[in-house]
């Protein structure tokens, strides 16, 4: 492997251009991921939830420091999707069909399914804040009005992404000034200003009286929609080791990874936590999930749009208007940080000879283009199916979400279970870390696969399974992420028959 004097590597890997602030930039839109499940957790369970995203960030730490490690070690790989593909790699290659090979691509896979939504999930919530906040566009179609947004993002996001990581560097520093400091701006304000008697929106009382939803009593139930919440908020709350995935591209990964890493894990602690507590200590229950009024009427809480009506309260008339401008630039940073990574993953893949080749082919800019294409193309696919109505089934961005929180706590444990495996197997065990965990760190991510395993998992599918009576009963979620996932297996067989892929092992050639 060989590297230009504008740091530019050949063979097939992506130009290592950005430094740690950089990645970082890109990275943080993850605080926004907190938005779309913010009304069904605190549905399930009330004020308790903000004790619960908390915890969610913290064990983010725990996974993500094994990642920041992994990533140094194989400086080539991107993020956990491409370590595990390394790590998983079969030492006797001369096999067309390998369980190891397979193993560490299937990793990549649940990753790409679960960062590749992201563009899907906020394009239909910019869909629902345009209707809630325009009222002109109340009466138009809703899949024609998501159709359109989608076509519009997705081809915004390709034509500024094709021109280089470095420039959407920047896109993303601008966005993050003119969307992510203002919304604190929101909540902060809430905090003073915004009730009906002139007081402050926020009531801590609020959150006192409705810690836990009447009748929880911690029986089996409870314990396993609590859970059930954990794993979907795991979908947002440790979504930050996004800054880990351009370790091919930072100039210094050994010191850039790190920095970039664990400073957005810091602003996503202190984000979830205070976004939490300031939406529901100012709408509670009633004003996020609706509520009878005084003559028995049923008046609808924000759902989805749960920033909408402390924003109004707070700026009055013009609050409308700066709530949606702040909140669609918003959904449109974390949408350039899902696109980028979910294109990257499937172009690595490609070159480690898990995917089709067309996937690894780059532009003049180095960029994966076609990758791009089929990661706009699918979100496109899942707008619409998200969109129509099956029965007494309404789809929307949770449909999407859950389905790929599965994907998502599928990936941990695999590549959780490569970072043991690169910590204990004799080919890796011995390699440089650049940047090394906590002695016995090994042992805490094996401790995680399990509980990703046999108590996330297994719990997330009960929660996404119920019915609006509280009853089991298979749900077009499930049915969907089951054939999403299932898809992998005859394209990975395919693949290799004809691509044996590019990118040697990290153990048999260096930078």
């Amino acid at each position: 492997m060989s590297e230009n004097e504008n740091g530019e590597t050949s063979g097939g890997t992506l130009v290592r251009s950005i430094t740690w602030k950089q990645g970082l930039f890109i990275a943080l839109g993850v605080p926004i991921l907190i938005l779309p499940s913010l009304y069904d957790v605190a549905g399930t369970l009330w004020a308790f939830s903000i004790i619960m995203w908390t915890i969610c960030v913290l064990q983010g730490f725990l996974q993500n420091t094994a990642y920041g490690e992994m990533v140094t070690v194989f400086p080539r790989a991107a993020g956990l999707p491409g370590c595990a593909q390394v790590v998983f790699e079969p030492v006797d290659k001369t096999k067309k069909y390998n369980t190891g090979k397979m193993i560490g691509a299937f990793c990549a896979w649940c990753y790409w399914f679960a960062w590749t939504p992201v563009v899907s999930i906020f394009t239909l919530m910019i869909g629902d804040y345009l209707q809630y906040f325009v009222p002109a566009l109340a009466d138009v179609d809703t899949l024609l009005l998501y159709v359109i947004l989608g076509l519009v993002i997705v081809t915004a996001m390709t034509l500024i992404s094709a021109r280089g990581l470095t420039g959407g560097s920047v896109f993303g520093l601008v966005l993050a000034i003119i969307a992510i400091v203002p919304l604190v701006v929101i909540l902060v304000a809430a905090l003073f200003t915004g009730g009906d008697g002139g007081g402050a929106m926020f009531d801590f009382s609020i959150i006192t009286n409705e810690f836990l939803p009447p009748g929880w009593d911690w029986g089996a139930t409870d314990i396993m929609l609590l859970f059930g919440c954990f794993a979907l908020a795991q979908w947002s709350g440790c979504a930050w080791e996004t800054a880990a995935l351009y370790g091919p591209e930072y100039k210094e990964p050994h010191t850039d990874v790190p920095k970039a890493l664990f400073a957005c894990g810091i602003i996503c602690l202190v984000l979830y936590f205070f976004v939490a507590t300031v939406v529901y200590g100012s709408l509670g229950d009633a004003g996020i999930n609706g509520h009878y009024n005084a003559i028995g009427e049923w008046v609808d809480g924000a759902g989805y749009h749960s920033i909408g009506p402390i924003a109004e309260a707070v700026f009055g008339n013009i609050g409308g208007p700066i709530a949606l401008t702040l909140l669609v630039a918003a959904m449109v940073l974390i949408i350039q940080t899902g696109f980028l990574g979910s294109s990257r993953t499937l172009f690595y893949m490609s070159h480690e000879g898990n995917m089709p080749k067309f996937l690894g082919k780059q532009n003049k800019h180095g960029m994966p283009l076609n990758a791009m294409l089929v990661v706009s193309a699918f979100n496109m696919i899942l707008v619409v199916t998200a969109t129509v109505q099956i029965g007494d089934f309404v789809g929307g961005p949770m449909m999407i979400l859950a389905a790929s929180a599965v994907a998502y706590c599928l990936a941990h444990v695999v590549a959780l279970s490569a970072y043991y495996k690169s910590k204990t197997d004799a080919r890796f065990k011995d390699l440089e870390r650049p940047f090394s965990a906590p002695k016995g760190w090994k042992y805490i991510s094996l401790g995680m696969v399990f509980y990703e395993a046999i108590i996330l998992i297994p719990c997330l599918i009960y929660w996404m399974n119920l019915d609006g009576d509280g009853n089991f009963a298979i749900q077009l979620t499930t049915i969907v992420g089951v054939i999403i996932l299932l898809v992998f297996f005859p394209i990975w067989f395919y693949t290799q028959r004809t691509n044996p892929g590019t990118i040697n092992s990290e153990t048999e050639e260096t930078d």
